[in-house]
């Protein structure tokens, strides 16, 4: 049953994601290694860490469309995916201090990224239905 709600939770995690590689999410002077002011913007792919941990959330959401026969490990992988997007939300949130202070910005496309564990939560709460939903029919049988 890949029709499920949490289904379409997952996939908008997984889009969000990807798009938060691509869309900046602070933009602003950053001080070169010349002591020169530089305007660059903030993107998941501007630090590796922040590269590989959005992709392995976004590849994360979709594996876990495709898992909807094993519910534990279903949880399981979105549990850790959403603990790894609250990293890498805080981890964003880190690399703009490295921008000069009053002189840049949150991008409208930040909002990809903040809104991927909230994606998350709701596909964990849709898991959990499910599963108390085939518990309450096994116990009937």
């Amino acid at each position: 049953m890949i029709q499920r709600l949490q289904s379409v939770w997952l996939l908008l995690a997984a889009a969000a994601a990807f798009c938060s590689l691509r869309f900046s999410f602070y933009s602003g002077n950053m001080i070169a290694e010349n002591q020169t002011k530089a305007f660059a913007s903030l993107t998941a792919q501007s630090n590796l860490l922040l590269l590989i941990l959005t992709a392995g959330v976004g590849i994360t959401s979709l594996i876990a469309i495709f898992l909807y026969k094993n519910r534990k490990l279903q949880m399981r992988l979105v549990l850790v995916a959403l603990l790894v997007s609250i990293i890498n939300l805080v981890l964003f949130f880190l690399e703009t201090k490295k921008f000069v202070p009053n002189e840049g910005k949150f991008d409208l496309t930040a909002i990809f990224a903040i809104f991927i564990p909230i994606l998350l939560f709701f596909a964990i709460r849709g898991i959990r239905r499910d599963e108390k939903l085939v518990k309450s029919l096994d116990r009937l049988r």
